[in-house]
């Protein structure tokens, strides 16, 4: 699965990186790569917290060689998208519901102008907001995959304390002040960061090649607002009946020794839901499983494959109507 031609660090000729307005006026930034011909459907690709769509190329390039045309947005915010704070290098909010209508909206959008099933993927806080989109009943697509999805915080408070705490802090300190200096988690130094997310040292070195020729895409440490917004988000899902009303086919993949997100939270909320499927990683997988090491990369991707292959047949096509 793993192409060693495919340049990570390139946009493909074909591709395009436009920008897309929200319903509000925000402008965010977006990417269309479509195939030549008839499309098997579109692949809409979420990144997490403090991403941008250049990190996941490679795995642009997987989905298109086998025929879907791949989408994909820089969250509001952050990447591309503008920020949602005074700092540039702070990722802030106040609420997720943001987020959540801006990918309804651009999806169903999507599914009015591109032919073919859409399914979506979301890598960590990506894979939290495709779940709660889901819940609300916003998203038009034929299946889920969610990446190492943000459920709940690596060893972290019981949520309840979490929340409340995360709600003093920001009411002393201000929303938009960044809950620590550096790396991915609290008090964790930068020269862990590499370990928290991927044992590919490649991998891991393009998202610096991208911070150092697109600075602008950088992001840093989350503000106190996000830490209290996220938290409010962990209570939305777990209301009873919020995730078992989801009927769309869900594949969760998970690494046991997620240093960032909770195993156990990914657990049980894929016991809540109805139609989904976990696929648990061990010790040789970090936080970013599509940039790992080519061995759970690949078994990622053929996970991800099975569930494509069960819910979207080859022969459901459409006609692509992109240049």
């Amino acid at each position: 699965m793993t192409d060693s031609t495919f340049d990570r660090r390139r946009i493909p000729d074909d591709a395009t990186i436009t920008r897309w307005t929200a319903g509000d006026g925000w402008n965010l930034r977006s990417f269309r790569w479509p195939v030549a011909g008839t499309a098997r459907g579109t692949v809409l690709f979420m990144g997490g917290r403090g991403d941008f769509f250049e990190k996941y190329l490679e795995t642009f390039a997987h989905f298109h060689r086998l025929g879907w045309r791949v989408e994909s947005l820089d969250w509001r915010g952050q990447g591309g998208s503008g920020r949602l704070g005074a700092r540039s290098d702070v990722g802030h909010t106040t609420r997720f519901a943001d987020w959540t209508r801006d990918l309804a909206d651009y999806a169903t959008e999507l599914k009015a102008r591109a032919p073919g099933p859409i399914v979506v993927i979301g890598h960590s806080m990506g894979g939290h907001l495709v779940l709660r989109a889901l819940a609300e009943g916003a998203l038009p697509v034929a299946a889920a995959v969610l990446v190492a999805p943000m459920l709940g915080f690596a060893d972290s408070l019981p949520q309840w304390m979490g929340r409340v705490v995360a709600h003093i802090a920001a009411k002393i300190v201000g929303t938009e002040q960044r809950m620590w200096k550096v790396s991915e988690k609290p008090f964790s130094p930068l020269d862990k960061r590499m370990g928290l997310l991927t044992h590919s040292r490649e991998r891991y070195a393009d998202e610096q090649y991208f911070w150092d020729t697109r600075p602008e895409l950088k992001l840093g440490p989350a503000s106190w607002g996000w830490i209290a917004a996220a938290y409010d988000s962990f209570a939305w899902l777990a209301k009873p009946g919020r995730i078992e009303a989801i009927k769309t086919p869900v594949l969760i993949l998970s690494a046991s020794a997620d240093g960032l997100v909770s195993p156990p939270a990914t657990r049980a909320m894929a016991a809540r839901l109805p139609h989904a499927r976990l696929v648990e990683f061990g010790d040789d997988a970090a936080h970013e499983l599509l940039r790992e090491t080519d061995a759970v990369r690949d078994s990622a991707l053929a996970a991800i494959d099975t569930l494509l292959d069960e819910t979207v047949p080859s022969a459901t096509v459409g006609a692509s109507t992109e240049a």
